[in-house]
């Protein structure tokens, strides 16, 4: 079987992390969660007083500062998934919390972000053999994928989904407020300039709002299979 670029779009947490984590797995391809970079400048942001109380992004002093930010996936061994690590810290949780998902479509939504980081996703898939996840993977950073895929479902569903991950880790939750982080961040993601998300004309349509993990993990597996072997 030929070796595959694959990109995985969407909207916020449609489980495309999962999807993407659990096939790169099965079939040995190399996996990189492209919102874990983002949400890891997002951090370095808030850490480093670049976001106000407001929210406003202080887009100058963060382009000045984009070289100090390193970002690494190394594996873990108890859960076999990549773990995100800023400047060699490990920040899995960290960047999953609602804290960070408030900011981070509009620094998502910088130019100056987006060059780096997309510069940086390239570099990582240039020997195929990789999934990626994220808003833009089959539109910009690989529009010549083999497999493209944009996976949808309601903002409710999405929403639950979210709410359970955190009361799982352990971490404060609110539906509502995490309903209204999904809608806001539908909106952003969609209407910035720079590489909106949309659906790839050549992309496979998966709306997984009634599906299981292991439905959408065989629909995804199927997929592949056939596109593999052409």
């Amino acid at each position: 079987m030929r070796k595959l670029t694959i990109a995985i779009d969407g909207y916020s947490s449609c489980g495309k992390s999962t999807m993407a984590k659990d096939l790169a797995r099965e079939i040995g391809y190399v996996y990189v969660d492209t919102g874990a970079m983002y949400r890891s400048v997002t951090l370095y942001a808030m850490r480093n007083g670049l976001i106000g109380a407001d929210g406003a992004v202080d887009a100058d002093g963060l382009q000045a500062r984009m070289g100090e930010i390193n970002i690494s996936f190394k594996p873990n061994a108890a859960t076999g998934r990549p773990d995100t690590y800023l400047n060699g810290e490990l920040v899995e949780d960290e960047i999953r919390s609602i804290e960070v998902s408030g900011h981070v479509s509009p620094i998502a939504a910088l130019p100056f972000v987006r060059t780096a980081l997309v510069a940086r996703q390239q570099a990582m898939g240039r020997e195929k053999g990789v999934v990626m996840d994220g808003r833009d993977i089959g539109t910009t950073v690989f529009p010549d994928a083999e497999l493209k895929v944009f996976v949808t479902a309601s903002p409710e569903v999405r929403a639950q989904r979210r709410y359970d991950e955190l009361k799982a880790k352990g971490m404060e939750a609110d539906y509502e407020e995490i309903l209204k982080n999904v809608r806001e961040r539908d909106y952003i993601d969609t209407h910035r300039e720079v590489s909106p998300l949309r659906k790839a004309d050549d992309a496979l349509v998966l709306d997984n709002s009634h599906l299981t993990i292991a439905q959408q993990k065989a629909w995804l597996l199927e997929k592949y299979n056939e596109i593999s072997a052409e």
